[in-house]
């Protein structure tokens, strides 16, 4: 079918490089606030000829994208079709359907001791809410042509929109690292132990890093498909492991513990799907400028809150029963793939199939964040920009790879400190370029968007009022926080033993602080 996700861009495959030059920064003279179709000039940087001569012979592979954060033009998007706006749901629910996310969803009843009902809900609520924040990102690909942190740049300025690349790189090998883990300990449980977990995490880093080095048309046809098979698996899930899910388990501890729960499991909940909307906007960039913008949001929305409601009120229902069946107790001492596998338990032999399918399931959650944290390398500056993606996807992939051997039998760990301190940032993120947006750009006070300057430092906001609020939005999550080594003054408050609430407190904190230096910024420097 026609439509974007199935099409490597239009020669030229990417100005940012040509023979023996890279582009370190460019200048546009566009004055518009509707974005040019032309290119910018490069600035030549000379480089070895052989490395030269290497980079084009790669760049030539079939399906291998050559683009790096350069911005897509109009003249080199795909036009609109019924399937690119179904591709945006398939997207992020092939990504999302996965075993990482299923053990989420584990922690509700195991770690804050809430029961079936109270952990269904704070997860389908937090999951909306996370969700609609990602979705809103997403919103950027298609309107600008760049990648979300270049877009980041509009809303915090040059040099401050380097901060949050650096949190979103750590964050999507942070989810590499969980995804390897996950994936390494179902393939061992299904080999029942004579395969190492460390085995299994190779096989899950070598497919990842074979279709994120070649980029976006091979990402999403792989995407449009690797759905399927996981769906059919995990519904066999449902009704093997179903008639054991305790649909009437209780919620254990005083009021005060009970509520402190709620709060940190909701906001566990809410900070896994926001944890992409940092990278949302990346795989949008080859969509025309005229896709309407409720769309994307919409079908962007669907694809996440499917998916994540799903996979997460499984990882509940086998939490559930782990209280009253011994055999699934006994495999979540070894690990949470483990219990996946024990679900499948009355299949047999084709139960462990079937845990196979959900291990290879992870790379699909993989890949994009892969794929959104090798461009972060680009975005960070210039020298980041001399070396071509397809290399920046191979350290990647090399520092997870690592992570994933080093902290794979210390996963509830990971899973309960690393995704909720990630989702502070992506709030307060999220939550500054709400404010410039609405009241800012929206009203005509800073002006509309030239997305021809996504390089020109001149042209960008200078993002001191951004970076301000960023800062003291992170001292309201820091005072919030609630984590095995350390717990803020404000979440010891709470419930007599404490919750996390810094998402709302640093969302609190910038929402208060921003507008009112952003007005002064604008008054003083007129950007």
């Amino acid at each position: 079918m026609d439509h974007p996700a199935t099409h490597v861009p239009p020669a030229p495959a990417d100005i940012e490089k040509g023979t023996g030059v890279l582009e370190v920064s460019s200048r546009s003279t566009s004055t518009e606030n509707i974005s040019s179709s032309e290119p910018h000039a490069p600035i030549p940087i000379p480089i070895p000829p052989k490395l030269s001569k290497w980079n084009q012979r790669i760049e030539s592979l079939s399906g291998l994208e050559a683009r790096g954060i350069t911005r897509v033009l109009p003249s080199e998007r795909h036009g609109h079709s019924v399937m690119g706006y179904i591709q945006m749901s398939l997207l992020w629910f092939s990504a999302n359907i996965s075993a990482n996310n299923l053990a989420v969803g584990l922690l509700g009843p195991l770690l804050f001791g809430l029961g079936f009902l109270d952990s269904a809900m704070c997860s389908v609520f937090g999951i909306l809410v996370g969700s609609a924040a990602t979705a809103y990102m997403s919103i950027w690909g298609a309107q600008s042509g760049n990648r979300t942190m270049i877009v980041a740049r509009y809303f915090m300025g040059y040099w401050p929109a380097k901060l949050p690349c650096i949190l979103n790189m750590i964050l999507m090998i942070g989810y590499g690292t969980i995804d390897c883990i996950i994936g390494g300990q179902i393939l061992s449980a299904v080999s029942g132990g004579s395969m190492s977990i460390v085995v299994g995490i190779v096989v899950v880093a070598l497919i990842s890093w074979l279709v994120a080095v070649f980029g976006m048309a091979i990402f999403h046809v792989y995407e449009r498909w690797a759905w399927i098979p996981q769906v059919i698996v995990l519904f066999i899930l449902v009704g093997s492991a179903g008639p054991s899910f305790n649909a009437n388990l209780q919620n254990t501890g005083d009021p005060g513990a009970i509520t402190a729960g709620r709060l940190s499991f909701f906001s566990l909940q809410l900070s896994v799907p926001v944890s992409w909307a940092a990278a949302s906007s990346d795989f949008y960039v080859y969509y025309p400028e005229s896709t309407k913008k409720w769309k994307v949001f919409l079908m962007t929305m669907a694809g996440l809150t499917l998916s994540f409601t799903f996979v997460n009120m499984l990882g509940i229902g086998l939490a559930s029963g782990i209280a009253t069946n011994p055999l699934w107790d006994e495999a979540n001492k070894v690990s949470s793939g483990a219990l996946i596998l024990a679900g499948y338990g009355p299949l047999n032999g084709f139960g462990k199939f079937c845990g196979v399918i959900v291990a290879l399931g992870v790379i699909s959650n993989n890949i994009p964040g892969t794929y959104a944290s090798a461009l972060g390398f680009q975005v960070l500056g210039r020298y980041g920009k001399m070396v071509p993606r397809y290399f920046w996807v191979c350290v990647i992939v090399l520092i997870y790879f690592i992570c994933a051997v080093a902290g794979r039998n210390n996963l509830f760990d990971i899973l309960q400190n690393f995704v909720a301190l990630m989702g502070y940032w992506t709030m307060i993120f999220v939550a500054i370029v709400l404010q410039e947006h609405l009241i800012f750009r929206r009203t005509g006070l800073a002006g509309g968007f030239d997305w021809t300057a996504w390089d020109d430092k001149t042209r960008l906001p200078l993002g001191l009022a951004a970076l301000v609020a960023f800062l003291v939005g992170w001292a309201g999550a820091i005072i919030g926080m609630y984590q095995n080594w350390y717990m803020g003054p404000v979440a010891a408050k709470i419930g007599g033993i404490g919750a996390d609430i810094g998402v709302w407190l640093g969302c609190a904190f910038a929402l208060v602080v921003f507008p009112p230096l952003r007005y002064l910024e604008l008054k003083k420097y007129g950007r």
